[in-house]
């Protein structure tokens, strides 16, 4: 096997270890109308970073629940040295610089055919 190959299988494994962390450790994201999606996995430096979406964005216990993901991720699964989460928000003029989305609410609809992006859709 290459080793590209094998790269692609860590990650892909590593990649499914944090789906299921976090389908496992914070059942509470989907239930309450968020989402976590993995952005990104960095197999050499053991850097994972999450963005929480929908009801999380406009959350005011998210700060906690990013706290949460970062420090048991990193105690569960050996392989990740940091992890890197945010709700979007922070884009709308603290660090990171991705543009912010909007706060949702489960059931909440709107009449704005704009086509906004309401940011990652849950891996589970």
């Amino acid at each position: 096997m290459s080793t590209d190959a094998q790269d692609a299988d860590g990650e892909d494994d590593l990649r499914e270890r944090v789906t299921n962390f976090l389908r496992r450790n914070f059942p509470q994201i989907q239930m309450h109308g968020g989402s976590a999606a993995i952005q990104h996995i960095d197999t050499e430096t053991g850097e994972v970073s999450i963005q929480l979406g929908g009801a999380c964005s406009g959350c005011g216990i998210s700060p906690m629940t990013i706290q949460a993901i970062k420090s048991r991720m990193v105690k569960e699964i050996p392989e990740i040295t940091k992890v890197h989460a945010d709700t979007g928000m922070e884009g709308m003029g603290g660090e990171g610089g991705h543009g912010g989305m909007e706060p949702s609410f489960p059931g909440e609809t709107t009449d704005d055919d704009s086509g906004r992006d309401e940011g990652p859709q849950a891996p589970f």
